[in-house]
């Protein structure tokens, strides 16, 4: 039995490998979240109502259905990391600049990662797009901000609702506020 039993899971993810890869790019339908967790069909299914007809009509990898990706071609993430677009509400505007995401990241609701800003003295222009950077094991807290040509190092964990506004390439610390600034230093206590 415990053969047939892997033989019908086997069976069962080819058939959902071929189905979902008429709506998602193949390269996305892999890593993590669909070998352990199994997660990702699941996602797969949620995010076909906007994969076909929602906002998401052109993103090649599952996305929460109420959460919106400007441009897929401006975001670097590791298959692993499917998660981070997941969560409700989060808004990834990526129209001007790029979003890089290292491994092992967490995005939680309502986040919004913005590339570029409208020209103060002229609201109908938008300036000249930066990247967002966040390295490794970054956790981003509910309905905070990460503006233009932001670097958080590993290890940065963002306070719900802030707004970061500048860099913190040093990473291991706890930022949060409006603007965010920061709050502790998780280095020193990682080598205590």
């Amino acid at each position: 039995t415990m053969l047939h039993k892997l033989l019908y899971s086997k069976i069962v993810k080819f058939i959902l490998y071929c189905f979902f890869s008429l709506f998602y790019n193949k390269k996305y339908l892999r890593g993590y979240f669909f070998k352990v967790k199994r997660l990702g069909w699941y996602w797969c299914f949620m995010g076909l109502s906007s994969r076909l007809w929602g906002t998401n009509r052109h993103i090649p990898w599952p996305v929460n259905p109420n959460t919106i990706v400007s441009n897929s071609h401006n975001i670097e993430f590791d298959l692993d990391n499917l998660n981070i677009f997941q969560t409700p509400g989060c808004y990834w505007q990526n129209q001007g600049g790029k979003i890089i995401v290292g491994k092992d990241c967490w995005i939680a609701p309502n986040v919004g990662l913005i590339t570029t800003n409208h020209d103060v003295n002229n609201p109908n222009r938008h300036v000249e797009g930066k990247d967002i950077i966040l390295k490794e094991k970054c956790w981003i807290g509910m309905n905070s901000v990460i503006l233009p040509g932001v670097t958080l190092g590993p290890g940065t964990v963002v306070g719900a609702g802030s707004v970061v506004t500048h860099s913190f390439p040093e990473g291991h610390c706890v930022i949060a506020g409006v603007p965010a600034k920061l709050i502790r230093n998780l280095q020193n206590e990682k080598e205590a």
